[in-house]
C-alpha cells in the first residue's frame, strides 16, 4: 500500500522530535543510514544509534547501542532501516520499552502495515517508505542547496 502524508503531517512530526533512536545507523560513509544520520545530528537532533557491529564506537559523539533494551526511555521518534518483514518485533519491543515513543518512521523501501496498524492503535504516528532526511530537506526549505528543485529545466547534457 503506498500511502501520502500530507506535508503538515510530517513537518509536525519532525518539528516535535526531540530524541531520534536511529535502527541500522551504520558507521560506513557510504550507506543511506550514515547520510540520514549525519544530517539529523547536523540539524539539531540528538540521535541513538543501533547498532550492535557497533557497540563501544560513537557516532558524531554519540555512542552505539546494541539494541532497543540499551536506549533511553525519552526517545520520541524511531527510525527503521531494517527489512520490511524485521519491523514488527522492533516496533513491538518499542512500544513497550519506550513509553515517550510518538513516531515510528520506516525509510524507503520499508512497508509493514501489521506493525503500522500496532503503533497507530497505541496513539503513536507511522510514516513508512519514506526517508526524514529527504522530507526536513523538502520541508525546510533545503533542497535547493543540494542542487535539487532548483526550478531550472535544461536539455543540455
Amino acid at each position: 500500500m503506498d500511502e501520502t502524508y500530507s506535508d503538515r503531517f510530517l513537518k509536525r512530526i519532525l518539528e516535535r522530535a526531540k530524541l531520534l533512536g536511529i535502527v541500522g545507523l551504520s558507521s560506513k560513509q557510504t550507506r543511506p543510514s550514515f547520510f540520514v544520520g549525519r544530517y539529523m545530528k547536523l540539524r539539531g537532533y540528538k540521535i541513538v544509534p543501533v547498532n550492535p557491529a557497533y557497540v563501544g564506537q560513537s557516532f558524531m559523539g554519540a555512542p552505539y547501542v546494541g539494541g532497543l533494551d540499551e536506549m533511553p526511555q525519552d526517545v520520541d521518534f524511531l527510525d527503521l532501516f531494517r527489512r520490511s518483514e524485521d519491523v514488527l518485533p522492533i516496533v513491538e519491543e518499542a512500544l513497550e520499552r519506550l513509553p515517550k515513543l510518538q513516531t515510528v518512521w520506516m525509510q524507503i523501501g520499508v512497508v509493514n502495515e501489521e506493525a503500522a496498524e500496532l503503533a497507530r492503535a497505541k496513539g503513536v504516528d507511522v510514516v513508512m517508505n519514506r526517508c526524514p532526511k529527504i522530507e526536513h530537506q523538502r520541508l525546510f526549505g533545503e533542497l535547493r542547496k543540494g542542487g535539487f528543485n532548483t526550478g531550472v529545466i535544461s536539455s543540455k547534457l
